[in-house]
């Protein structure tokens, strides 16, 4: 079985002249959770638009269970989900009539899911959605995206609005429908890490349109770590680099470096050094993203 998500080499600019996506790999395997983080402008909502085929590319290609999206039949496109970040569903109409209208595009259609959903997250069925708060407008539009039984479900800060109550519910939704056993597959992008860290399987950063590093959730946190390396001398030797680092920071005696450290003994060279002090500190992942993105006047990562 392939990727349920694939894209290679995209690339999207905008009549501006903004290159918002350059480059852009990814792979998604069925029945992953895959978080997208990166800042704002990183490029992250113009990849989801693509691969929902929302937008052409440039350049390169992608698939979303095996083909684009772009010029895909309504069968295929029906098995694909995506709430963006800004959605806004027809406001004069309640999830009752939401639900009847949106299920004629959809085999696979549940209503009683969507009841479901509605009485878990306290969403009046029969109140027109422009007289719902901004959070549970946002509820409603996930409620309606995950009553589809997709295969795939493309998230655009699905927790954005949302009060850490109703936050919970939705990553508990979330990880219901990866126990309902039918394989659906989630990218979503987020800046709340500490629901990512819960949720998701992979992790790719983002950063001027395209993903810079990515792997295991379980494999960050236990092999990314900030190494600081002090030296006894003034500065320290001007070739010296921290093993594992992917990016540091020398600041006189001092090297500061966001490094991947499988094992203790990968340090074993450094603690040698005669005079050498090194303190190593494990990283959550919204510490790894802070640290990540740095910049190099804000101190040491």
């Amino acid at each position: 079985m392939g990727p349920a998500i694939h894209a290679r080499r995209l690339r999207k600019t905008f009549r501006t002249g903004a290159v918002a996506v350059n480059g852009f790999d990814l792979q998604v395997l069925p029945g992953e959770v895959y978080g997208l983080i990166g800042r704002n402008g990183a490029g992250k909502t113009t990849a989801l638009k693509l691969l929902m085929g929302l937008l052409r590319p440039d350049a390169g290609e992608v698939r979303v269970l095996g083909r684009s999206l772009w010029d895909a039949p309504r069968g295929h496109r029906q098995r694909v989900a995506y709430v963006s970040q800004g959605q806004q569903v027809p406001d004069w109409m309640s999830l009752t009539d939401l639900g009847r209208y949106t299920g004629h595009f959809y085999e696979t259609w549940d209503s009683a899911l969507l009841k479901e959903h509605a009485l878990r997250w306290e969403l009046p069925m029969d109140v027109p959605i422009a007289r719902l708060s901004g959070g549970n407008q946002r509820l409603a539009a996930l409620a309606l995206a995950m009553a589809s039984r997709p295969e795939v479900l493309l998230l655009d800060e699905p927790a954005a609005g949302l009060d850490p109550i109703a936050r919970r519910e939705l990553n508990s939704c979330l990880i219901d429908v990866l126990l309902r056993g039918d394989g659906c597959t989630i990218l979503l992008s987020t800046h709340l890490l500490g629901d990512l860290e819960r949720l998701a399987t992979q992790v790719g950063i983002m950063d001027h349109g395209r993903i810079v590093a990515e792997g295991a959730v379980e494999d960050w946190q236990r092999t990314m770590r900030r190494v600081q390396v002090v030296f006894a001398e003034d500065a320290a030797p001007r070739d010296f680099t921290i093993p594992g680092a992917l990016k540091s920071q020398t600041l006189g005696p001092v090297v500061t470096a966001l490094a991947r450290i499988a094992d203790d003994a990968q340090l074993a060279g450094v603690r040698a050094l005669p005079g050498v002090r090194v303190n190593v500190f494990p990283l959550t992942l919204e510490e790894l993203f802070v640290d990540w993105f740095r910049e190099p006047s804000a101190g040491p990562p």
